[in-house]
């Protein structure tokens, strides 16, 4: 995951099974030296995808951060610069079966003056008002303990021009069970001839307990000789996998 000039790898942290320990890699691929405070927080998924911030879990949420050991808290790094953070897993033993979530955030330190740096003259006359933006980013960091019951389907479906130039595409998700579903969606334009022609893509859409729904759109793509008036979109869910993709879910609208 990168935003800014910070690349995060893997972009999610996730205990299970046997797995006690592993590393994030962190690197800056700006022309700046940056630093990075590293904390964890608590976050809700609201229904419309987005997130915020809690410091008491919701009904049928569990925090990870007590069960996580991370280190260093803080990294500085040079352009083009890397480094890892060790992620430990403790107290393992006092793990109920289910599924523990908190989130990393990496949070960019801003630049201060040196002691004793001249400051530049200033015109007295004026009032004048310097904002420094702070630059954050978050990663799910999750613990699973025992078998997952978690199931999802696709509702709802919906389709528009927006503008009546931009084709949109709408579903809802629908979890069920003890644990978050996390995967890559696919739209897919089927003609009345049968031709398939990939539209539309979104990577790493999740749906995060206590969570039963999840609202979501995103644009398709203008293929050439793709017309959104007539034939079928498909959609489908995967997990996020190089080797075998495991399909979650699958759902179809006609056009008209």
């Amino acid at each position: 995951m990168a935003q800014g000039d910070l690349l995060i790898t893997p972009r999610r942290v996730v205990f299970e099974g046997s797995k006690r320990s592993m590393d994030l890699n962190l690197a800056n691929t700006g022309k700046d030296t940056a630093t990075y405070a590293i904390s964890l927080m608590q976050i809700r998924m609201k229904e419309d995808g987005g997130f915020e911030t809690i410091t008491e879990p919701d009904p049928g949420q569990k925090f990870a951060d007590r069960f996580i050991r991370f280190f260093p808290r803080s990294v500085t790094l040079g352009p083009n610069e890397a480094q890892a953070v060790k992620i430990q897993l403790i107290r393992s033993n006092e793990l109920e079966p289910g599924e523990y979530r908190s989130h990393f955030y990496f949070r960019s330190i801003p630049k201060v003056s040196a002691l004793g740096e001249k400051a530049k003259a200033k015109d007295t006359t004026t009032i004048s008002v310097m904002l420094t933006p702070v630059f954050g980013i978050t990663i799910p960091a999750i613990i699973r303990v025992g078998e997952s019951t978690a199931k999802v389907s696709i509702s709802d479906l919906g389709f528009e021009m927006a503008n009546d130039t931009v084709p949109r595409f709408r579903l809802v998700f629908n979890r069920s069970g003890n644990m978050s579903v996390f995967g890559d969606l696919t739209v897919d334009h089927i003609s009345t001839q049968g031709k398939i022609t990939r539209v539309g893509m979104a990577n790493g859409v999740a749906v995060y307990t206590p969570n039963t729904k999840r609202q979501f759109q995103f644009n398709l793509n203008k293929v050439p000789g793709v017309d959104f008036r007539t034939g079928t979109l498909r959609v489908i869910y995967t997990t996020s996998s190089d080797v075998k993709p495991v399909r979650l879910a699958e759902a179809e609208l006609p056009l008209k």
